[in-house]
């Protein structure tokens, strides 16, 4: 029976026309729906979920409205900003932004993943956004590794911090640091630089404007894929973006 069946029959029983049902229900007419609409229910328990998923799948395609809407007005400050580091082709026909934190567990799971597609296919642009939410150390992080850009090591110390194992602190940054080769005094330096806080700041304040709340996150085109996900969807998705 659906809702509206339902619906129609408490009105039958009640005996209630439209010019009636316009007025208001009295007492006993109340304690009548009440039970009829109870008893419904307890035989029926199905529709609560229905309505549930109806009214959960609802808020999912209204948040993804409002996310491509916001991708469409954004579009610049997502793919264009000339202070995000960019790995793959710098002039690659697809662009992949990623939002990420150097504590993320998932985030160090992808970046096998991401390595082996900027190999196997040498026209995608792939932009990085310092998304630091998982602590004080994250944001060290972050700063750290927008400055290694200054000493052209961007790359080489991203994938060194996302492999670092154990609890990440300000003095495993800078070791990480000196193993990759770095120059400690400048990267310092480069940190506490207002250039460097403005690209921290402006990738967090746009993931929050387009409803990213964790990481990864990934955008292509105009989806927005959050977590770690598959090579293959990965492909996919740069492929259907391809095509437009």
């Amino acid at each position: 029976m659906s809702q509206l069946t339902a619906a129609a029959g408490i009105a039958f029983a009640l005996g209630a026309s439209p010019a009636i049902a316009a007025e208001p229900f009295s007492d006993t007419q109340k304690e009548a729906l009440d039970a009829a609409i109870r008893d419904y229910i307890l035989k029926n328990p199905e529709v609560i979920l229905e309505s549930l998923n109806a009214f959960q799948q609802r808020q999912e395609a209204e948040e993804k409205q409002r996310q491509r809407l916001a991708l469409s007005q954004l579009q610049a400050e997502i793919t264009a900003n000339p202070n995000d580091p960019v790995l793959g082709n710098p002039d690659g026909d697809v662009t992949v932004v990623e939002f990420f934190d150097y504590q993320c567990g998932y985030c160090k799971r992808m970046v096998a993943p991401v390595i082996q597609l900027l190999k196997q296919d040498p026209n995608v642009r792939w932009v990085m956004k310092e998304f630091p939410i998982l602590g004080p150390a994250s944001v060290t992080a972050a700063r750290a590794s927008v400055a290694a850009r200054n000493q052209g090591a961007y790359r080489e110390f991203h994938v060194a911090l996302m492999g670092y194992r154990g609890k990440l602190s300000d003095a495993a940054v800078f070791q990480t640091a000196r193993e990759v080769g770095l120059d400690l005094d400048k990267l310092k330096a480069d940190m506490n630089a207002p250039e460097t806080e403005k690209t921290i700041r402006e990738a967090t304040l746009l993931a929050r404007s387009i409803g990213i709340n964790g990481t990864p996150a990934f955008i292509i085109g105009d989806e927005i894929l959050p977590g770690a996900v598959s090579l293959d969807t990965l492909v996919e998705q740069i492929e259907a973006a391809r095509k437009g």
